[in-house]
């Protein structure tokens, strides 16, 4: 595997950077070189954010943001509308976003052709009984990917999440993760 780049698009309060988090500490599970970090703006629930990752299996020696992801995945559908988010995405490179429409549509809302929907919040309210979706992401990027494994996504998520959240809230993320795998279109 040669890098890959991922950016996350999120708002405050989503997710992305703890679904960014866990996606890092499964590539280091696995042997990968990872750089991971985050992006905000003003620092405040709601306010757009994003995250960055990188992961290979060679050192990386790149430190900035990611200007030209492989991967954009989208966790709230409400930053299709500024039309930013597939900014410098490669030519062959994919959207993931949450999105309760099918690809077809959402390809229109991004204007490319490599995507692929999950509709996160449905799964998130009916697995988690919130609308948290970043977790669902994480089961619809490793899908499509292949970056990591699902398992690495699973291990991580209750190893990361078993001191903040109960037993129950971390068992019904994994649902979310599951489900997500595999009904991202």
């Amino acid at each position: 595997m040669s890098t890959i780049e991922i950016r996350w698009h999120g708002r405050g309060g989503q997710g992305a950077v703890t679904a960014n988090e866990i996606l890092a500490g499964a590539a280091l599970k696995e042997g990968k070189f990872i750089k991971a970090f985050p992006e905000f703006g003003p620092e405040r629930m709601g306010a757009p954010i994003r995250a960055f990752a990188r992961i290979s299996d060679e050192p990386i020696t790149v430190h900035s943001q990611v200007y030209y992801p492989d991967i954009v995945l989208i966790i709230d559908a409400t930053l299709l509308k500024g039309g930013k988010v597939v900014d410098g995405l490669k030519d062959d490179g994919a959207v993931i976003a949450n999105y309760p429409e099918d690809n077809e549509q959402l390809a229109k809302a991004v204007g490319r052709s490599n995507v692929h929907a999950v509709n996160a919040t449905k799964i998130a309210l009916e697995t988690i009984g919130r609308p948290m979706t970043n977790t669902a992401m994480l089961g619809a990027l490793v899908r499509i990917t292949n970056v990591v494994s699902l398992e690495s996504i699973m291990e991580e998520m209750r190893i990361k999440m078993s001191g903040k959240l109960s037993k129950e809230v971390v068992e019904k993320n994994l649902k979310a993760i599951q489900r997500a795998y595999e009904e991202v279109q």
